[in-house]
């Protein structure tokens, strides 16, 4: 199984102290011992579920409902990580794209995905090791920091052609003026969208000399990356990619796989598990965001996650979590307003 940590960059902190953001105060809120001032940078390492009751905390703490655009916005040159200064000096939009979706794993368990179909082109992050909500400030700041590299590489000031956010509405004009594109809420996964088009434009930033030097290590991390990763592994983020209103096959997912459907049975028979169990997994996990971050009815839900009927959504749920769809967003909702009413000390 793939490790879960993620790595709190020092870059990060100058940016909450920039924005006016008290970090001690930030990582108390947050349950997390204060790191020291002078503390080495990339030692700080958190779970995925640590990491997002980080960002919990910065909206929590902050108060600002801007606040993610703006880390993500205002990052300057000399804080971008190595994935995004690959992206930044890219040959183009395209490129700089599948950039940041070769090499963002490397970084944290989290995935980009680009797809381009007819005249848009769609990107979205997924982190693979996610039990709960993916925080609201955390997708901002990924999507503001996507549309900065964008901006800054190709100096036009691109405008996504609209944003689609899980999560109920709230600050729509907010969103629009930042954006500048229609702002779609309650929407079954985060996903930027651009205008094809947009992916042929030439960056001004390209650097041929920075990428021979950094992307030959990128690679070689990726290899090493790869050797951790179980099949089952491959198989999850696959079955999260393909959830789009069908239920996919098991033939479906081996062809993705490029193996044969008995192949993919008996690699993850060696991995402990089976096709049914992976798929209720990410089933599961994906129902459990939906219906806690959103205003999506069940019958929606269910037709997103590929099940035929509500019925059988419901059936399957209460095995998966021993309670309705219903009750659980009921339960889940009251837990998440007690986390936000408590006082910050």
């Amino acid at each position: 199984m793939r490790t879960d940590g993620v790595p709190v960059s020092h870059a990060l902190f100058a940016r909450l102290r920039a924005l006016g953001v008290d970090v001690p105060r930030t990582f108390r809120a947050a349950g997390l011992p204060v790191p020291a001032a002078n503390a080495e940078p990339g030692r700080l390492r958190l779970t995925t579920q640590k990491y997002f009751a980080l960002w919990d905390a910065i909206a929590q703490v902050s108060g600002d409902p801007a606040i993610g655009l703006r880390i993500g916005a205002e990052t300057l040159h000399g804080q971008l990580d190595a994935m995004s200064l690959v992206a930044l000096h890219s040959a183009n939009f395209r490129e700089a794209l599948e950039k940041l979706a070769r090499y963002k794993r490397l970084s944290c368990p989290e995935e980009v995905v680009v797809t381009v179909q007819r005249d848009e082109a769609a990107v979205t992050f997924r982190w693979l090791l996610a039990n709960g909500f993916v925080p609201d400030l955390l997708a901002d700041t990924m999507f503001a920091s996507a549309l900065a590299i964008a901006r800054r590489g190709s100096g036009v000031a691109i405008k996504p052609r609209r944003v689609e956010l899980t999560r109920r509405a709230a600050n729509r004009a907010m969103f629009a003026r930042h954006y500048g594109c229609e702002i779609v809420f309650d929407a079954p996964n985060d996903v930027l969208v651009f205008d094809a088009a947009s992916l042929t434009l030439p960056f001004v930033t390209h650097n041929v000399d920075l990428l021979a030097a950094v992307v030959p290590q990128l690679d070689a991390g990726l290899a090493a990356l790869a050797r951790e990763q179980t099949f089952a592994d491959h198989v999850d983020a696959a079955l999260a990619r393909s959830m789009c209103g069908q239920r996919p096959s098991v033939e479906a997912l081996a062809r993705e796989l490029g193996i044969s459907t008995r192949t993919l049975q008996r690699k993850l028979a060696l991995d402990g598990t089976s096709y049914q169990q992976q798929l209720d997994r990410v089933r599961s996990r994906i129902a459990r965001r939906l219906l806690g971050s959103t205003d999506l009815a069940a019958g929606e839900i269910a037709w997103f996650l590929g099940f035929e009927e509500v019925n059988s959504f419901s059936r399957a749920f209460n095995q998966w979590e021993g309670t309705t769809p219903q009750r659980w967003r009921g339960n889940e909702a009251g837990g998440r307003d007690r986390l936000f009413s408590e006082p910050v000390v």
